[in-house]
């Protein structure tokens, strides 16, 4: 590679908390109506004070401990200094030298075959402070409204140290923190509702040479896919430049989505002055179980993140990465797959008149089918009608352990796959247990031997082309007679069995 990007980030969070940063505002910017949850504090009206949300100090030290973060013993607030029509004191209440997390990393996975590789990005610091208003612009751009519903919202702010060589790399770590802030239920980190932004600091530099090139900041970028597309963009347009020996101005760039283009927003030759100072209505924080913050106890009772997770579910159900992640994608899909596994197992009990070896081996099958069945259809068919209906997890009507019945039904052949599916939607649609759909519509298979064996002869004496056809070597034949067999059946056959019976009569 001609060039090396280097690339850092810089992810803004607003955190789920009931009342705002430094106020009792209620934090609900997105559901109500304009400047409704204000107050005199976050207004910024003459004579009051803040005090600091304890609420939201605590999840931002949980998503320190999460990401190996050094947590600080004694930490504080500061006046960052700027105008703005949507900053309503004149500054915004941040964190400057002595920030609550320092240091950290994420690894993120870089190769999806089983075992995966991963590249660990190293981070600087999180921050705590307060978020700004919200602008709202006429269609024609004559005239602008403000909403202070947003303004005082707590607000994380993590920067990685510039270690992100690609725009790939800078979607894969966005997307492992995103889910780590989900699943420890700090932020919901929607992009796309302004939870969750991402700025890109980037810049380009001949391969060998030990000296960065000029950054530029990509902002305003309002999804991960957009990120990406901004990042990988504007490394092509680095590299054009350089190429053609024009200098790379340091500036801060938009993303143009119609054009597909990043756009010049404003030149950055020099850093702004933001006058920091301690904030002087507010103490420093001490970070100690003598003043409520018991890190050991946070340690304690954290969820599995979703590394520890993506690394059991790798050995535990041998998947490859990337089916790894969509099952765990979300907290709750994977604790409704792994108690359907479990559910489904039960269900596929062993007849314990077999020998203690016997027993051992089959049930080792047993439960090596099972998990790849309950895989299959959660991954490809659950899934899919959360998606179609626009269901959350914990919406679904159906339980984890009628699911594992659901399963276990389709390990022991009592429904084909085109019954499965037509048993699941119902199921979605109802919440009813898979056994009664199955006898209300007639879906129940039929393995026995004899009654296909009917159905096998039939379709032998009727179809004599075919019969003469897979005699004749042509495989095709027998997948057209086990349909014939099917259709007979009204689809209650098993195919395998029938397929069996078939063959044994043919030979």
């Amino acid at each position: 590679m001609k060039y090396i990007p280097t690339i850092g980030l810089e992810i803004h969070a607003h955190l789920k908390t009931k009342t705002k940063m430094f106020c009792d505002s209620l934090n609900d910017h997105l559901n109500a109506e304009p400047n409704t949850n204000v107050c005199a504090v976050c207004m910024g009206h003459p004579g009051v004070l803040p005090v600091a949300n304890k609420e939201a100090i605590n999840k931002v030290i949980q998503v320190g401990l999460a990401l190996n973060c050094q947590i600080a013993g004694e930490s504080k607030f500061d006046r960052k200094n700027y105008f703005y029509p949507d900053l309503p004191k004149g500054y915004q209440i941040s964190q400057y030298d002595i920030p609550f997390c320092l240091g950290g990393y994420i690894d993120i996975p870089i190769k999806s075959e089983l075992g995966g590789e991963y590249k660990r990005i190293d981070i600087e610091r999180i921050h705590l402070e307060e978020d700004a208003g919200r602008l709202v612009h006429s269609q024609d751009n004559t005239y602008s409204l403000v909403d202070f519903n947003r303004a005082g919202v707590p607000l994380m702010e993590l920067v990685t140290k510039p270690v992100i060589s690609s725009a790939f790399e800078a979607i894969k770590f966005a997307k492992e923190l995103r889910l780590i802030l989900r699943y420890l239920g700090t932020s919901d980190a929607d992009m796309e509702r302004g939870q969750m932004r991402v700025e890109v600091n980037l810049s380009l530099a001949p391969a060998g040479s030990k000296i960065l090139g000029t950054k530029v900041e990509l902002k305003n970028l309002n999804s991960l896919r957009v990120v990406e597309d901004a990042t990988a963009y504007e490394i092509n347009r680095q590299t054009r430049l350089l190429d053609s020996g024009e200098k790379i101005v340091q500036e801060t760039r938009g993303w143009d989505e119609m054009r597909q283009e990043t756009f010049s927003q404003r030149s950055k030759e020099e850093a702004q002055e933001y006058r920091y100072f301690p904030e002087p209505d507010l103490p420093p924080i001490i970070i100690s179980r003598e003043h409520g913050f018991d890190l050991d106890k946070m340690k304690k009772s954290m969820v599995e993140l979703p590394q520890a997770k993506r690394n059991r579910f790798q050995t535990e159900y041998d998947h490859a990465l990337d089916i790894v992640d969509v099952l765990i994608e979300e907290s709750d899909l994977a604790d409704y797959f792994e108690k359907s596994v479990s559910e489904a197992l039960s269900c596929a009990s062993v007849n314990s008149s077999v020998g203690i070896l016997a027993k051992k081996k089959v049930l080792t099958q047993t439960e090596e089918k099972i998990k790849i069945l309950t895989t299959n259809y959660v991954v490809k068919n659950l899934r899919t009608l959360l998606q179609d209906t626009g269901t959350r997890v914990e919406d679904i009507k159906i339980t984890p352990e009628n699911f594992g019945e659901f399963i276990c039904l389709i390990h022991k052949g009592e429904i084909n796959s085109a019954g499965a599916r037509e048993v699941l939607e119902a199921m979605f649609n109802s919440g009813g247990g898979p056994s009664a759909i199955v006898e209300k519509k007639g879906l129940k298979q039929v393995s026995d031997e004899d009654v296909i064996g009917k159905f096998v002869q039939e379709i032998v004496e009727a179809n004599e082309d075919a019969v003469r056809n897979y005699k004749e070597g042509k495989e095709e034949a027998l997948k057209f007679l086990v349909g014939q067999v099917m259709a007979r059946s009204k689809g209650a056959a098993n195919p395998q069995v029938a397929e069996k019976l078939l063959k044994k009569k043919l030979k």
